[in-house]
């Protein structure tokens, strides 16, 4: 699955999954105007500063800072996680002409410390450091123990300062007010990024990460009232899961919530006092979500649904309750349920979650037939003779491409089954097709083809919402055939070809030859 990245409370967030590290190729492209919300803390951070710890001097420090390449000395404990800081400024405010050499580092350390993770994306960093007025920030890896520091300087010397107020636009304080700033600089970047010739999956990645740091905040937030409302701390630890594309990390510019809890297990006695105090923070956070852009889900995929909150055994139990009866609800829920990702939390409910799923579906080639067979109406927008097929219903869409349920569906669908007969734990579709290459269920060709379709198809839909969104339209999947040169018009037959060619496979597998 996406990896899982890490950063101090202090920093605000928690362990959680977050999108794969850009490719070299990303690596490698010109910062242009946008192209800083693409990489990583990791591109830009030093080597670690001096260390010491907690039991050394202040003279050990002031030594330390003596050396023209250091300007903060970073305090470990015992697992070398940072504990503390001291940067030049703490020597002249709490040392200087103030404590002896001897006197012990402890008391004028900066606590808690404030870290981010390497993978972090270089805007939360800045961001993170110009809130907290600061110029050094700690970086960690996925153990929280140090591995670099960023300075300030050398941070926004990769960026320019028309792109602050891009920053703050993404990471306002209130996003209930600002939600339309935010959403506006989503979209500026994504422009941006499609100009720059970013493919169109990584933007996406990018949008699901803005996405699920709005998850992660408003998370807080709603436990913070919680708090402050009588309610306590949370009885048991618990994980916030996305599902759907959010999980696949290929949202789009407008999603809606597909989210669940994944609680620590408790006793069945406790279940009365567990579920109330979490049925009010999924009320909480859905209906806050709600207001910020993120709507409600139509068909009630969410936390307050007691269906999609529940404890590790109870999700496992539910799981095999949908693959003993595989009726049409239960091919629904699943549909939906297989792609989840942890956003908020320790993240180990959500990953035993994962491998229960991952050891399970291969030992169930009754329900996986099922599935297919639930998803053979779902074809690609071809009709006769290879010709592009649009939308005949009278209506705002009627004929243009709907290249989301008759381009996109049936490719994730079809990689989705063949992942989950494998045994592969990914989610995201292109990770699924590049694992079932090297396990040589699919030919380098098939994987060419495949991931060659899945880019062309993201990015004519991407651009089509970009431009529905700046004109002022209805944001939606249908593509205008005149839309299209003749070349993206070409290359989409032939990425409609190959997905169809696709499922002709699994629906000759799944149907009786391989089970």
């Amino acid at each position: 699955p996406p990896a899982r990245g890490r950063r101090s409370a202090a920093a605000g967030g928690q362990r959680s999954s977050a999108p794969a590290p850009p490719s070299p190729a990303v690596r490698s492209h010109h910062v242009s105007h946008v192209a800083v919300f693409t990489r990583r803390v990791a591109d830009f951070m030093d080597p670690p500063p001096p260390t010491l710890s907690a039991a050394d001097t202040c003279g050990a420090a002031v030594k330390l800072l003596r050396d023209p390449a250091a300007s903060s000395v970073v305090v470990l404990d015992a697992s070398r996680r940072p504990a503390g800081i001291i940067t030049e400024q703490d020597i002249v405010h709490r040392v200087a002409f103030q404590c002896d050499a001897l006197a012990p580092l402890e008391p004028v350390l900066t606590r808690p410390v404030i870290s981010i993770s390497e993978r972090d994306y270089l805007f939360q960093a800045i961001a993170l450091m110009r809130r907290h007025n600061m110029r050094h920030l700690p970086a960690v890896d996925d153990a929280g123990r140090l591995c670099g520091v960023l300075h300030l300087h050398k941070a926004l010397s990769h960026s320019v300062p028309l792109l602050l107020g891009m920053i703050d636009a993404l990471t306002p304080d209130d996003l209930q007010r600002n939600i339309g700033e935010m959403k506006a600089a989503q979209v500026r970047i994504a422009v941006g990024l499609l100009d720059d010739q970013l493919p169109a999956p990584e933007i996406q990645v990018l949008l699901t990460h803005f996405n699920n740091d709005i998850y992660r905040r408003v998370a807080k937030q709603a436990l913070a009232g919680m708090r402050d409302d009588g309610w306590g701390e949370p009885p048991v630890g618990f994980d916030i899961i996305v599902m759907g594309s959010g999980g696949r990390g290929e949202s789009y510019l407008f999603p809606d919530q597909d989210n669940g809890f994944v609680l620590d297990d408790y006793a069945d006695a406790e279940h009365t006092r567990v579920d109330a105090w979490f049925v009010e923070l999924a009320g909480r956070l859905t209906q806050a979500l709600d207001e910020i852009g993120i709507t409600l889900c139509k068909g009630f995929v969410m936390a307050s649904n007691p269906l999609w909150r529940k404890s590790l055994s109870q999700w496992r139990a539910q799981l095999d309750g949908w693959l003993r009866h595989p009726n049409d609800a239960a091919l629904r829920l699943t549909d939906i349920f297989f792609d989840f990702v942890a956003v908020f939390g320790a993240g180990d409910n959500a990953g035993a979650l994962r491998d229960y799923v991952t050891d399970t579906l291969p030992r169930r080639p009754a329900f996986l037939q099922r599935m297919q067979r639930v998803q053979r109406g779902h074809g690609v927008a071809l009709g006769l003779f290879r010709r592009l097929s649009v939308d005949s219903q009278p209506g705002p869409h009627q004929g243009k491409l709907n290249l989301k349920y008759h381009g996109l569906l049936p490719l994730v669908e079809a990689v989705r089954l063949l992942a989950l007969r494998a045994g592969i734990p990914a989610t995201s579709t292109l990770e699924r097709i590049a694992h079932l290459t090297a396990r040589g269920v699919l030919s380098r060709d098939e994987q060419d083809h495949l991931g060659g379709a899945f880019r062309h198809i993201t990015a004519l839909v991407l651009r089509q919402q970009l431009e529905d969104f700046q004109a002022g339209g209805a944001v939606a999947a249908y593509v205008p055939p005149e839309a299209l040169s003749e070349r993206e018009k070409d290359t989409l037959i032939r990425a409609l070809q190959a997905i169809d060619d696709l499922r002709g496979r699994v629906d000759g597998e799944f149907s009786g030859a391989v089970f």
